[in-house]
């Protein structure tokens, strides 16, 4: 049986191509009625209806409240639809670190969908700056630390600035993830070239997730969500530090503590993330939930950037993908009907 390391997406994963994504794959019809009794509950449109609906819409679907919660549920679908292969370790991106601790048992699939959805609630309602994502990588994906580290230095210039707010978000494969207020942004955009004929790329309905700006709603998050929600995982975890959470050496009040400190309001490396979940156990496939497909590349890229299997571009990665699929994106069907019993 194959080993996996299993990789949560973020916010930015559920589009219109993924409208009726629980429908077709999410089985347990008993835990979505939860989701949506919680949901209308707080008064909040059920994960049902918004999965369902007749048409995508960026204003509905990519707001934090709504985005969040049909991403984590589509996540927990797929990790619960695997078949065949030994999970020995998940972790994701983001707001993806939520779903990992479900998927691995440090939450239930309920305490998790109350944590996702209290921050992504939380998240929408302060809608604090914004994010926007800029590559240090050509088409090529051959690593670049020279324009990386000269990026980097123009965040903080531009950071450093009278009125301006701009630091790293996420530390994204072959991309930087940057997030900052409205005057930080522009800075940014205005002394950057245009490349790939779409970056620098604006985030709809992102905030400036992890960094400080965010430290209201991490204080609210830790006023509404007790500690007593986390235990034990049954699986490792690795963080957006690239720190390892074991089975029964976690401390349940340390876990809560970095996900409502830390991890909301410090960049997030998913870069050392992935390097670190390769290199401690080496499996020999790397899995990521839907919903989505847009994550493959930046985990490919921070496997290139880790120089795994001697990878050192695109060319390299594709080759070897080519002969023997290393990279299970479950948002293909051709490629989850190699982890799954064909759902």
């Amino acid at each position: 049986m194959k080993t996996a390391v299993v990789i949560c997406p973020g916010r930015g994963t559920y589009t219109k191509t993924e409208l009726g994504y629980l429908k077709r794959h999410f089985k347990d019809a008993a835990l979505l009625a939860d989701f949506d009794a919680r949901r209308a509950a707080a008064g909040q449109e059920s994960l049902s209806a918004l999965d369902g609906a007749a048409s995508y819409s960026v204003a509905r679907h990519t707001r934090g409240d709504n985005a969040s919660a049909l991403i984590y549920a589509s996540t927990l679908g797929d990790f619960r639809a695997l078949a065949g292969v030994k999970v020995v370790a998940v972790t994701g991106n983001s707001m993806g670190w939520y779903s990992a601790l479900a998927c691995a048992g440090a939450l239930t699939a309920e305490a998790g969908f109350d944590v996702v959805n209290t921050m992504g609630t939380l998240m929408q309602e302060r809608l604090i700056g914004g994010q926007l994502i800029y590559p240090f990588v050509d088409e090529s994906w051959r690593p670049d630390a020279a324009r990386k580290a000269e990026l980097l230095a123009l965040v903080a210039a531009i950071g450093a600035r009278a009125g301006h707010s701009l630091g790293l978000s996420i530390d994204l494969g072959g991309m930087l993830v940057l997030a900052g207020n409205e005057a930080g942004l522009s800075a940014f955009e205005a002394a950057v070239p245009p490349v790939q004929g779409r970056f620098p790329m604006r985030l709809a309905n992102h905030a400036a997730f992890h960094t400080a700006l965010q430290a209201p709603v991490a204080a609210e998050g830790r006023a509404r969500l007790s500690p007593a929600l986390f235990g034990q995982p049954d699986l490792p975890l690795v963080d957006g530090r690239g720190h390892v959470w074991w089975p029964g050496a976690v401390d349940p009040q340390a876990l809560w503590d970095y996900t409502l400190g830390h991890q909301v309001t410090e960049a997030y490396d998913f870069t050392r993330a992935i390097t670190h979940a390769a290199r401690e156990f080496a499996p020999d496939l790397f899995i990521i939930t839907g919903p989505g497909t847009t994550l493959g590349g930046a985990v490919a890229q921070s496997l290139i950037l880790a120089n795994w299997r001697s990878w050192r571009s695109k060319t390299d990665f594709q080759t070897a993908q080519t002969a023997a699929p290393v990279l299970v994106s479950m948002g293909m069907d051709d490629q989850r009907r190699l982890v799954t019993k064909g759902d």
